[in-house]
């Protein structure tokens, strides 16, 4: 398996590697450093961001192993997408060594700096994930389920990323405190309805008394991995044509949680505790899920649908 995602891409199986030491690095950091970050053990982040990058890139490679032909688009985006992550991380690590938070972050002209060379990075890479969508858009599968998990998997991870935008907006907070002559050492923030650094999930951090992006972020950047994992969970099991519709399904299944999650964090509302307007809208997300998945099934077990097929 190394072996051919190497061949498919050297620079994303290479930032692959180098993830797996600097996750020691940060656990070893996780647990030898005390201090604390908005409420959160200082090298938190850069454990969850090694953790993330290592499955994305490592999943981007893979993919790309299905597109042999696409040698420009595999380069291109192959060395973006290693470039701005080995950015990424190697920042978000020395902000944690240096007691600070890497996101957000204006009060000094350093942080300023590295904030802006971030998020510079990952525009770019997700500008050029474009090129790489479009050659999965492009390619013909031999497997057709699995084709097209990664077509709208890879949508919607861009979709999900572009969600990070939202994220680096000034909140009505720090906007008032610039009009009050206070300035902005912070600009932005993933907490919607209060100051980051509240009390959060186990793990993730993820606010359980206001809205949070960073769910409806995560949710979208892993359309990637959940749906091509479907399409080939189901390969054991079911035919071909039950496959495409299913995994079709899913991935509308999956687009709806996105957009549901990304209004209830807007709206201010915390994911343990949604009100009656959300609760209806996650179970009809279910109901609605359940009938589509139901129909594929029953629509490719009529014989006059397979002659279709």
């Amino acid at each position: 398996m190394l072996k051919s995602l190497w061949k498919a891409s050297v620079p994303l199986t290479i930032t692959g590697l180098l993830m797996v030491p600097g996750l020691a690095i940060a656990i070893a950091g996780l647990i030898l450093d005390p201090r604390i970050i908005t409420s959160a053990p200082a090298w938190l982040k850069p454990v969850k961001f090694a953790v993330s990058i290592a499955i994305y890139v490592f999943t981007l490679a893979w993919a790309f192993t299905l597109i042999p032909e696409r040698r420009k688009t595999r380069r291109v985006v192959g060395w973006a997408t290693a470039i701005a992550m080995a950015v990424e991380i190697i920042i978000i690590d020395l902000q944690a060594s240096r007691g600070t938070t890497s996101h957000f972050n204006y009060g000094t002209r350093l942080d300023a700096v590295f904030f802006t060379i971030m998020g510079t990075a990952i525009v770019a890479q997700t500008l050029t994930s474009v090129a790489a969508a479009a050659a999965f858009w492009h390619q013909t599968f031999e497997d057709r389920a699995l084709g097209w998990a990664l077509r709208l998997g890879i949508s919607i991870t861009i979709l999900g990323s572009f969600t990070g935008a939202l994220m680096t907006r000034p909140t009505p907070n720090q906007l008032a405190a610039a009009q009050a002559g206070h300035g902005m050492p912070v600009i932005g923030a993933h907490t919607v309805g209060a100051s980051d650094g509240g009390p959060g999930l186990p793990g993730t951090g993820w606010s359980t008394e206001h809205g949070d992006l960073r769910i409806p972020h995560f949710i979208g950047l892993h359309a990637l991995q959940v749906l091509p994992l479907i399409a080939l969970v189901l390969r054991r099991r079911l035919s071909t044509e039950a496959r495409v519709r299913l995994t079709i399904t899913a991935a509308g299944s999956y687009f709806a949680l996105f957009a549901l999650l990304l209004l209830q964090a807007l709206r201010g509302q915390s994911i343990l505790d949604p009100d009656p307007l959300t609760l209806t809208a996650f179970a009809a997300w279910a109901l609605v899920t359940s009938l589509c998945a139901w129909r594929s099934m029953d629509w490719v077990a009529s014989p006059a649908a397979r002659e279709i097929v």
